[in-house]
């Protein structure tokens, strides 16, 4: 296992736990206690953690909580409808695109279930469903494999290699955190190595993300706001920070204005 990996496992026992002993840590993961305490003082470094007597501990503000999807979907419900509202209108018929996991891009899938002949390719379990519950016949939807996270998006290794041998038109990527200094940002690692695998895979990055949020800085860098084709967003979002975002991403959307959807908006130029 590489220390990212067990770096990943221990933030999630403190997550779940509150506080974990180093010594159960190891036996955990299976190593010794000096890997286990050099992974332990890494995090500690990095503010991800908090060392007490004999154990660890989530500090007062942590990057790595993440809630689960049923909790998440109940936040801002009518700024995600609106978000994915504006971004379904990018999608035309004959395109291949791929939908990360997120509650936001959840709402996206229920818009797209008219379109005919688009292909999906998503590591989301509950977007996958919406497209085999409500989904037309001619639309073909593949699903990663990999370890789920709380959000029910399967990462890690197995859709990395995946996502390596596709090339799709556009991506719908959603974040759990966003500012312009660290770009998208979430509190798995090896979900931050998924997205990227998908970024890597698409001619078009779309990032869907509402107003709150902006400002938040998870653990993992996911990719800088200059690989950003498309930004769409809310109306909640603060006007200077609308002013901040444009100067670096080309086109922002803000849900309920106009959208340009011409095709060579939509589409690179495929000649």
């Amino acid at each position: 296992m590489l220390a990212h990996q067990r770096q990943q496992k221990i933030l999630d026992q403190v997550t779940a736990q509150g506080a974990v002993k180093v010594a159960d840590l190891g036996t955990a993961l299976s190593v010794s206690d000096m890997t286990i305490r050099r992974d332990v003082n890494e995090l500690v470094a990095r503010g991800l953690v908090e060392r007490v007597h004999g154990g660890v501990t989530l500090p007062r503000s942590a990057s790595v909580f993440e809630p689960g999807f049923s909790a998440k979907s109940e936040l801002d419900r009518d700024a995600k409808a609106d978000i994915a509202k504006a971004a379904a209108r990018f999608v035309r018929p004959g395109t291949s695109i791929g939908i990360s996991g997120g509650t936001t891009t959840h709402a996206l899938a229920q818009e797209l279930l008219d379109i005919p002949d688009i292909t999906v390719v998503t590591n989301s379990l509950p977007v996958a469903e919406v497209f085999h519950t409500g989904g037309r016949t001619d639309q073909t939807v593949l699903l990663t494999g990999g370890q789920r996270t709380p959000s029910y998006a399967l990462v890690g290794p197995l859709t990395v290699s995946a996502l390596q041998s596709i090339h799709l038109d556009m991506l719908f990527l959603g974040t759990h955190g966003v500012d312009i200094e660290s770009g998208l940002t979430c509190p798995n690692l090896m979900e931050a190595q998924t997205n990227q695998a998908l970024v890597a895979s698409s001619r078009r990055v779309i990032v869907l993300a509402d107003h709150t949020k902006w400002g938040v800085r998870a653990l993992a860098n996911t990719i800088p706001l200059s690989r950003v084709d498309v930004f769409v967003t809310d109306a909640g979002l603060d006007p200077g920070v609308q002013d901040a975002l444009s100067e670096v991403v080309d086109d922002v959307v803000i849900a309920g204005g106009p959208v340009d959807t011409n095709e060579e908006r939509v589409l690179d130029d495929r000649a």
